[in-house]
């Protein structure tokens, strides 16, 4: 069994697509509207924009916390300032020997949208 599909809401899917083109450096890769829905792949993993799903919180990988919080500047609110939260003895829950960088930021529809980086320290 395998993820297969994420939703989150969006009340505008223009402005999500926006918002979510910067941050996944990649556009969408369907759209229907109506009803309403926009979809992006997340490595084999659809992200569903729709307006009609709930809020949820998503962690997305990125490379480096810093410069995506740099790339999304003006588009996002910080909710969290990136910080690490663990440095991994193993690797039973990230890479062996890196720190776990963290930061929350609000998405273009108000979700809250965590970002992970792991990193030598």
């Amino acid at each position: 069994m395998r993820l297969l599909q994420i939703a989150q809401r969006a009340e505008d899917l223009d402005r999500a697509a926006e918002f979510y083109t910067v941050l996944l450096e990649a556009g969408p890769i369907a759209r229907f509207d109506p009803p309403g829905l926009l979809f992006f792949d997340l490595d084999d993993v659809r992200l569903l924009l729709d307006r009609d799903a709930p809020s949820s919180l998503l962690y997305l990988h990125v490379d480096n916390v810093h410069e995506t919080l740099e790339r999304l500047d003006g588009l996002a609110d910080v909710v969290s300032a990136p910080h690490v939260i663990f440095h991994h003895e193993d690797d039973t829950l990230g890479p062996e020997g890196h720190e776990e960088w963290q930061a929350f930021i609000r998405d273009s529809e108000g979700n809250t949208v965590g970002l992970i980086a792991f990193q030598r320290p």
